[in-house]
């Protein structure tokens, strides 16, 4: 087996948060750098990823340390600033939705995992990513199903990322104010769908998802209605205008015949 790989008992199971980073430093293959991505399934905002390398004598200092979707934000916004105090590197990237719809979710994700490790100040000596296999690194790779719940480094790297963008979502619905983005934060919710309906997509949103696309079809036949309406009314008003002017220019005209004022 090449020396890059970790042992196979690593491979196929890891005990708790620790073991399988500290099976890698065992080995030689440190630093060891965690990537994981926040936002893939929403459908407005960027998807966002962050990089992190804890180093084999930091992890016991982020004790508290698990999965982000397990954290409350509470405790997600408590570990934060510990994070980037404790951890050797780490590089956070925002993929923009105008990205995301031109590249497509999975693609814009792997690009924005090879990214978040490019940008680390320390060059890792091993890659651990949550779930996708990362193509085109530098360094060796493995794909960690599960893997904020298996590995410190990818578990930081969730919370980074997960902090990172719920900040930006909140300021976000300061800039489109109406969507609910500082509460759904970009996903789904019936909120959501509800605001999408009555606003129509904002530049913040994905059109390659499939609701977005169907809110701004609904959106432009709305505008189209609303536009022909006017357009109706601004008809109706000058064919009024003008039946008033014909009516007292007539009016006009028979008050004069009656005053003999004409000339023949």
């Amino acid at each position: 087996m090449p020396a890059s790989w970790p042992p196979r008992t690593v491979i196929r199971k890891a005990s708790g948060l620790r073991t399988l980073e500290s099976a890698l430093y065992r080995n030689g293959l440190g630093p060891v750098a965690g990537v994981d991505e926040v936002g893939r399934g929403a459908c407005a905002g960027p998807l966002v990823v962050a990089a992190c390398v804890l180093g084999p004598n930091r992890m016991e200092s982020l004790a508290a340390l698990d999965d982000s979707k397990k954290l409350n934000e509470k405790e997600r916004e408590r570990l934060f600033p510990l994070i980037r105090r404790f951890a050797l590197a780490y590089h956070v990237v925002f993929i923009p939705s105008v990205e995301v719809d031109r590249r497509g979710v999975h693609v814009a994700n792997i690009e924005g995992m090879r990214r978040a490790v490019a940008g680390l100040s320390v060059r890792p000596g091993y890659v651990l990513s949550d779930g996708f296999r990362v193509p085109g690194l530098a360094v060796p790779s493995l794909p960690v199903i599960g893997g904020d719940a298996a590995a410190a480094c990818i578990a930081a790297a969730s919370v980074l990322a997960k902090v990172s963008r719920d900040r930006l979502m909140v300021a976000m619905e300061q800039e489109h104010p109406g969507y609910g983005f500082d509460e759904h934060k970009g996903y789904s919710t019936p909120a959501h769908t509800a605001a999408l309906a009555m606003l129509g997509p904002c530049p913040q949103h994905r059109h390659s998802y499939v609701n977005v696309r169907r809110a701004a079809e609904t959106a432009d036949v709305r505008r189209a209605a609303e536009t022909a309406d006017v357009r109706r009314a601004a008809e109706t008003t000058r064919v009024a205008g003008s039946v008033r002017r014909d009516a007292a220019a007539w009016g006009m005209m028979e008050r004069n015949l009656d005053e003999g004022q004409l000339s023949r």
